[in-house]
């Protein structure tokens, strides 16, 4: 399949340890042309975050460009997640993450940029905070009606969060930006944490056969989920880990993952306390508000799980 053929994706990240096996989902689809990278700070620092992408970008064996983005939030403090991937975000298992170079364009500007290139065919998959894209929106708002899906990894649709009692992490990260793309009109397509929770664990088993594989892809999208696997025992009590942004990504690819998809009205909570970066989903629709977003609400772990062997085979 020639490059004029294929489906071009731009993929937004915070890179660390489920962003990358994100990428490899997305990298070594045969039907996929992924025309840039861009990372934003979130798991990790931006620096950080471009070394991650890097190394999965020279992983994979493919010439991407990764463009290094907002190093900050919109309005408040950056917080990591460090504490959930590794001090290095890729599980701190002695990868060397250091020493490759960045495209020297601007995430905003190459995302901008490709929108015009791929008007109405280009794919947006946002896998961490929605800082760069909100920015990029504020700068050019025509870019919206550019894109022609925006899948995004963050909220969840049953209200529990995975970094407040009410908020998943890339949504609380960077609320206000959550806002501009939900006011922007391009209609996103939320996979919460839920469907992470309920239809992309991997057991200790599971983990075992996917590494058995035996490819060095394999190997490394298990190894570097180390230090997730103790978080989700201590903190979200899941039996082995779980992959937020590759069940995201699955649905990016292959829109057949997703079992159930429902149109809600969406708006996120920005101030600060007990509830800041909740995504309020309006279930029952009794604000009687147009539909701003699509949300994912029932997924297939067995085609999430044969995608995910497809990658790394």
């Amino acid at each position: 399949m020639s490059n004029a053929q294929l489906r071009p994706f731009f993929i937004d990240t915070d890179t660390a340890s489920d962003d990358a096996v994100a990428l490899v989902m997305a990298l070594r689809h045969p039907a996929v042309d992924v025309v840039g990278i861009g990372i934003v700070a979130g798991n990790v620092p931006l620096d950080m975050g471009v070394q991650n992408a890097l190394y999965t970008v020279e992983m994979c064996g493919v010439n991407v460009p990764v463009y290094a983005g907002c190093s900050e939030p919109l309005e408040c403090d950056l917080r990591t997640a460090q504490m959930v991937h590794g001090a290095d975000g890729m599980g701190d298992i002695g990868l060397s993450l250091q020493g490759r170079v960045a495209h020297t364009q601007h995430a905003v500007d190459a995302l901008i940029d490709a929108s015009h290139r791929f008007a109405g065919e280009l794919e947006l998959v946002t896998l961490g905070p929605l800082t760069n894209i909100a920015t990029a929106l504020r700068r050019d708002p025509g870019l919206a009606s550019r894109i022609k899906r925006c899948v995004v990894m963050g909220a969840v649709y049953d209200h529990i969060g995975n970094v407040t009692p009410v908020a998943e992490f890339n949504m609380w990260c960077d609320p206000m930006a959550v806002q501009v793309v939900l006011d922007s009109g391009m209609m996103p397509e939320f996979v919460g944490w839920d469907r992470s929770r309920f239809d992309a664990v991997i057991d200790s088993k599971m983990a075992a056969d996917i590494r058995s594989i035996g490819t060095p892809l394999a190997e490394f999208a298990i190894d570097i989920q180390r230090a997730v696997i103790e978080f989700c025992r201590t903190e979200t009590k899941i039996d082995g880990f779980d992959l937020p942004d590759p069940i995201a990504m699955a649905h990016a690819l292959d829109v057949s993952v997703a079992l159930e998809v429902r149109e809600l009205f969406l708006e996120v909570e920005t101030r600060p306390g007990p509830t800041e970066g909740m995504v309020v989903m309006d279930v029952l629709g009794v604000l009687h508000r147009p539909a701003n977003a699509k949300v994912v609400t029932r997924a297939s772990n067995a085609r999430f799980i044969e995608m995910l062997r497809e990658a790394v085979r």
